[in-house]
């Protein structure tokens, strides 16, 4: 037995950063990531099934009523989330000064007692980030809207949210086996929580800190993050390129982000140049656009191979057209094409610096909004259409009947 003895009043490294999984997918994620490796973050899970706990390699681990489940019901695992509400505080109150919150959308306990942990964490004033998947399209309409009203829910009570689109995998992965091809979203987790550890846990020659992060993401609504390596030529575009372009991050208009965090990792061997810390500026802000914030740090890496660079990248405040799946509605015809300008929920950083929540814009249709669908194109496709890029094909549908007249 190996005994660690410290002098008294000595206190032990304690770890910043905690990732927490809620529910079976969530747990699921958490302990691939633990099985993984990642440095200075500590784990935990909970979930309403003892099963899920029991297989899961996570120490930190608690029940949340009397381990039989949720049953696919929200209010239930909200309730018992409740009733857990001391536990969950002094399981965050260890010194845990940021919270990432990963879940499935559409089931019972992650779609239910997110929200309810993320209150809890925030109110402690952690910083506290979700990041959660959208369920496959086929896993039916009851599923997407659970999904959908559990996205919205826990958008009240963090302050950076991301979303992964669990459709993507269909559409990038097809080729691959569903054991190959269902870790992919875990990856993206993985690369956000790792990403950001380094960012703050290491010693860079222009360092970027926990202050840093939180002047990005707190209160900052929903976000993306990315990380690319590359080396060769035009190693700077294709880092940059690489950041932004993870396939199952949710298509969203970059341009509108409010703050951007950058940090570049490079090998002492073949290091960085100056003209390539500039092109990778001019790169992300072709993305961008100017955020209001922007922050750079710069690190050197003995272990990176010669010639590599890496780039992290974090972008906050962007604006989201979170559109609800298409439901029946009895006052109207289901056949008739809708303007969806009218039905969109947009979530956006609170423009009231004196208010913490998110400012939720919601339609008077709410949850019975419909999806606009035309003859000859594919309704996945339309359904996954953001309204940037809806704006510029409805301008080229005009400008092409004007060339025709």
């Amino acid at each position: 037995m190996i005994l660690n003895i410290a002098p008294d009043g000595w206190e032990t490294k304690k770890n910043i950063i905690k990732v927490i999984g809620v529910g079976g997918g969530g747990c699921n994620a958490v302990s691939q990531m633990y099985r993984d490796g990642i440095n200075d973050v500590d784990f935990m899970v909970c979930n309403t099934d003892s099963q899920s706990l029991a297989d899961s390699p996570i120490v930190n681990k608690f029940s949340l009523g009397e381990g039989l489940g949720a049953g696919c019901r929200p209010d239930v695992a909200r309730n018992k989330a409740v009733d857990k509400s001391d536990e969950i505080k002094e399981k965050l109150n260890d010194g845990t000064k940021m919270l990432f919150i990963t879940a499935g959308m559409g089931g019972g306990t992650g779609t239910g007692a997110s929200p309810v942990i993320a209150k809890i964490a925030k109110e402690m004033g952690i910083l506290t980030i979700g990041v959660v998947t959208q369920p496959f399209r086929d896993e039916g309409t009851e599923f997407l809207r659970r999904a959908y009203e559990g996205i919205v829910e826990l958008s009240k009570h963090v302050d950076s949210l991301l979303i992964i689109d669990n459709q993507k995998i269909y559409d990038i992965y097809g080729d691959l086996s569903i054991l190959e091809a269902l870790p992919k979203a875990d990856s993206v987790l993985k690369t956000a929580v790792k990403g950001i550890a380094e960012i703050i846990t290491g010693h860079g020659y222009i360092n970027v800190d926990f202050a840093d992060v939180k002047m990005v993401m707190k209160d900052s609504g929903y976000a993306i993050m990315g990380s690319g390596m590359a080396k060769g030529a035009n190693r700077a575009r294709n880092a940059v390129e690489r950041a932004f372009t993870s396939p199952l991050i949710k298509d969203y208009s970059l341009r509108s982000a409010k703050n951007v965090l950058i940090n570049i990792t490079s090998s002492k061997v073949e290091a960085l140049r100056a003209s390539e810390m500039e092109q990778i500026i001019k790169y992300v802000t072709e993305y961008t656009g100017n955020p209001f914030n922007f922050k750079r740090g710069i690190a050197f890496d003995d272990n990176m191979e010669a010639g590599t660079i890496s780039v992290t990248i974090v972008a906050t405040g962007i604006l989201v057209n979170l559109t609800p799946p298409p439901m029946f509605q009895k006052e109207r015809d289901m056949g008739e094409e809708v303007d969806l300008d009218e039905n969109e929920i947009t979530v956006k950083q609170n423009p009231e610096p004196n208010n913490n929540e998110l400012a939720i814009k919601l339609s008077p249709f709410n949850m019975a909004t419909t999806t606009i669908y035309k003859p000859g194109v594919n309704i996945i496709d339309m359904e996954n259409e953001t309204a940037y890029i809806r704006r510029l094909r409805k301008e080229e549908e005009l400008r092409k009947l004007e060339e025709e007249n």
